[in-house]
């Protein structure tokens, strides 16, 4: 059997900056900046995942479309330490779709909301 490993998410955005400088600011990722066909390429290194970020200002790209919807819904990042990242990143203004909470005994998860609709959940299992 073929062995599989996670590789790279790819965002699509009309403002790969400003992506790039929110995956940063409010979650740590380190910014990677390189040219790929002559043309400026923006990566993110985040909990040991690839983010590739892609311009679309090409035409016939369809908008993001309204949550719920089918298909990918949103990424998990595993986080220790949860409760006292979610004050800082309230203070650095983060937008919350689902307050901090405990669906079942030992999970804490809350979701908040980045650019482009991005949907992320931050979780925080304590040990069995």
């Amino acid at each position: 059997m073929a062995q599989i490993t996670w590789d790279h998410i790819h965002l699509r955005t009309p403002d790969p900056e400003a992506m790039a400088a929110w995956f940063e600011r409010m979650l740590g990722a380190e910014v990677i900046r390189t040219m790929q066909q002559g043309k400026p390429r923006i990566d993110l290194k985040l909990g040991g995942a690839k983010i590739f970020i892609a311009d679309v200002t090409a035409e016939g790209l369809n908008p993001a479309p309204k949550t719920p919807y089918r298909g990918l819904d949103h990424f998990g990042l595993f986080v220790t330490g949860l409760d006292g990242f979610v004050d800082e990143l309230k203070q650095k203004g983060a937008q919350f779709t689902k307050e901090l909470h405990s669906p079942r005994p030992g999970i804490k998860i809350c979701f908040l909301r980045g650019p482009e609709g991005i949907s992320v959940e931050l979780l925080e299992r304590s040990p069995a």
